[in-house]
């Protein structure tokens, strides 16, 4: 029998779509450290506690989609960033590659939401300070993956 594991932060209110978030994020960490198959990862994450709670179809779109295109998410991020993407911790690689999909991939959500989830995300798991990290260079992202929102929003 195998046991659930535990939520990082289980006190805090959650929606399905932040759940989804958080089982994403622990799936690219374990692909960006063990390089394993993704669907091996995602049979694992939907035994986790938790998980039933979790909008299963934006975790799939997530995992599966930031996997497929993490080479240009990470091209996108490169002038962004201030080192090398290998030199940055997993959590903060995950949560930028994330949020950089997201960003991309579903104009639904506006981008200041995306940019929240990102940071809330490396708060939750990350180190001390690694959430300002990431909402500077998602905040730079934004500004040319969705130009006319940012651009809009920055006139309001």
């Amino acid at each position: 029998m195998t046991q659930k594991s535990e939520h990082a932060n289980p006190n805090k209110n959650r929606t399905p779509r932040h759940r989804a978030r958080e089982f994403a994020l622990q799936g690219l960490y374990q692909w960006l450290l063990n390089n394993e198959e993704v669907r091996a990862i995602e049979l694992h994450i939907r035994q986790a506690h938790g998980f039933d709670k979790a909008d299963a179809e934006h975790f799939d779109a997530l995992l599966y989609g930031t996997v497929k295109q993490a080479p240009e998410l990470r091209t996108g991020l490169a002038p962004l960033i201030d080192r090398d993407i290998s030199a940055l911790s997993p959590v903060e690689h995950a949560a930028l590659l994330i949020g950089a999909y997201e960003l991309r991939n579903h104009l639904e959500i506006p981008y200041k939401v995306v940019i929240n989830e990102a940071v809330e995300l490396t708060k939750s798991f990350g180190g001390i300070d690694g959430h300002k990290y990431v909402n500077g260079v998602l905040d730079k992202y934004a500004a040319s993956a969705r130009e006319t929102e940012v651009n809009a929003g920055r006139k309001s």
